[in-house]
Formats: structure tokens, sequence, C-alpha cells
């Protein structure tokens, strides 16, 4: 189980190949790492499921290699335009995940032991992150200045209160399995890799990043950023987890944002203490024996507001159905889901 998709196992993977299963999306979701918050939003598992697939078939499609095999349909294994339904249930290929040891705060994680139980067949514990536009909710801006990226014009070297368009994407590396996800600079990023080559990582992330704006853009949206895991097996990487959707990727449509950031500026201006709190707690584990910081967070996030759940359920389900041009879901027009989420 992960914070908002169960993940089921059909046939194990071994060290000498992969193996298959399923993720089943449920409505739950999660903001700022805390894990499954205290309500659901529905139609969020399909709409998510049906954009990932079809953006897994557009990256087949494109020659990219990825873990995907089909949705789940009447109990058959199909490709997203066969399915009769918005499917909840995505077939895949399965890689080793090996544990990785926490050794405490001066040692740290043991890559070296996640690294020699993987072998040559395991998830890369990281993510490839791309960006082509700075929002301003973007946490590039506590980490660089608008000079590192060629943007000498702005005013005072500051970053706006609006979106900076970047001349080419910017791929960075992050942390997968560690409690708290840490920025990597290159030659970390690289060892955390172990065995898949950090530059075919950045190069897969950067076609993947194509193909998504590509689509974006015919859709109607800007495709701001997003990420992509990946898997490695015998020497080659396959694009993993899901891809492309409101909840790993950032996007804007006539301006204004679709994707899971708007539940997160929610909890910022509703529910402050409580995003406080989270900052908190994830400080307070530097230094500390334990990496869970959630044990020590308190209070708990409240939940969202009824009209407030029921407009982001139809954001995500109109961006789905503009995204894939097919109406899975009887909802308003993408337009009149921003207005409904827009209002006080």
């Amino acid at each position: 189980m992960t914070s908002v998709k169960e993940f089921r196992v059909d046939e194990p993977a071994t060290a000498d190949g992969l193996g298959r299963g399923r993720f089943v999306f449920t409505d739950a979701y999660s903001v700022f790492d805390w894990g499954r918050m205290p309500d659901a939003i529905p139609k969020k598992g399909a709409s998510l499921c049906t954009m990932g697939a079809f953006n897994f078939e557009l990256l087949e499609a494109a020659g990219v290699p990825t873990h995907y095999r089909g949705v789940a349909d009447s109990n058959e294994i199909v490709p997203l335009d066969e399915a009769s339904a918005p499917p909840t249930e995505m077939a895949i290929d399965l890689t080793q995940v090996p544990d990785l040891p926490y050794q405490g705060p001066h040692a740290g994680y043991d890559y070296d032991a996640f690294h020699a139980a993987g072998g040559e067949n395991y998830l890369v514990p990281l993510e490839v992150v791309f960006r082509n536009r700075v929002p301003v909710g973007s946490s590039l801006r506590r980490r660089a200045e608008p000079a590192d990226f060629g943007l000498d014009d702005l005013a005072d070297g500051e970053w706006p209160d609006e979106p900076v368009d970047l001349s080419e994407p910017v791929v960075e590396f992050s942390t997968k399995y560690e409690q708290q996800d840490r920025y990597l600079a290159r030659a970390e990023a690289d060892a955390v890799a172990g065995a898949a080559d950090i530059d075919a990582l950045e190069s897969l992330a950067r076609e993947v990043n194509r193909v998504v704006t590509e689509r974006a853009e015919a859709a109607g949206f800007v495709h701001e950023d997003g990420k992509i895991e990946c898997l490695y097996v015998d020497g080659e990487l396959r694009v993993a987890d899901v891809v492309g959707t409101f909840d790993e990727n950032r996007f804007s449509y006539d301006g204004r944002g679709i994707s899971k950031e708007v539940v997160r500026q929610w909890y910022k201006a509703n529910d402050p203490d409580w995003v406080a709190a989270v900052k908190a707690a994830k400080e307070s584990v530097a230094g500390r024996e334990t990496d869970d910081w959630r044990e020590l967070c308190d209070p708990d996030p409240d939940p969202l507001p009824p009209a407030v759940v029921d407009a982001v359920s139809e954001l995500y389900a109109a961006g789905t159905n503009a995204y894939t041009d097919r109406e899975w879901f009887d909802v308003p027009g993408i337009e009149s889901a921003l207005d409904a989420v827009d209002a006080p």
C-alpha cells in the first residue's frame, strides 16, 4: 500500500526476472508527504489511472520502455481505448524493492546494502524531476537563484510573484525512499542510482517530459514540472510508477493551476497550524536516531470541507477528460471545474 494506491502482486519479482502485479488506484490523497489524509476525493483514483495509462501508451508509442501492461476491464487486461469505463486498476511489471536501512543521523541510509540486495533488477531509489517552468509554489525557488538558470533579466535577481518559464528544461535528482526527500548533487545521485547510469536517467526523463509536454499543449494545458521513477533490469531502464498525472506533475490551464497543488494551497490557507507543525516535525528529526517525523507531528490535518471535495473531484475528472480528449466522466467542462475550485 502506498498513500494513495494499493499494490497487488500476482507474480513476485526475483533476482533473475521481473514479476507482475497491479496498481489499484484509490480516492485517497496525500499532501506534504503526510500519507493518507482524513477524507477522500471521489473520481480521483479513476482519473489518475486513466491519465497515467494514457501517458504510458503515448510513451510506448514513442519508443520509451515502461513497466505498463494495460488496464483491468471485466477481469481482462486491455489497452486503455478498449476499456468500457474509467479504469481503477493498472497492470504492471514488477521489480525488486530492497529495504533501505537507516543507520542513524550520522551514517544516514545504507545504499550499499540496498544495491547488494537489488543486484541487476531493482527500482532505482531516485525520483528524476524535470521542470519547464518555475511556479510560485516550486521548491526550486528556495534552493536556487534565478541567475543559476540564465534568468539574469529578472528584476533585482529575485523570483517574481508569478510563474517563470525556463528556456531549457531543468533536470534534478531527489531521494525516493528516505523519510524526507532530499535533492542531490549529481555525484551523490550517481552513487544512489547504483548500476543505473545517471546520464541515461536524465535522458529518459527529458524524453518523457517532451512527450507529456507535447500532449499537454495539444490539449490546451501548460506542463510545468513533473517526475519519473525507473526500474533497472539487466542493464535497461524502464519508466515505472505512474507518469504525467495531476498528482505526479504540475499543469496549468488558461493560467490556472490544475494539479494536487490546489489541495496544498487550501491547506496552507485554511489549516496553517498543521502545515507549520509538519514543517517543524520534519526539521526536528535532524540529529535524532529516528527518521520518522510523523510521530513527532501534532496536530493531525483537518478534513476538506464537502464543497472543496466536490470541486476538486470534478477538477480531476474534467482535467482527465480534456487531457485524453475523451469524455470518461460526466462532469462539467474544465473551465467550469476551475471556476468551482476558485469560488470562495
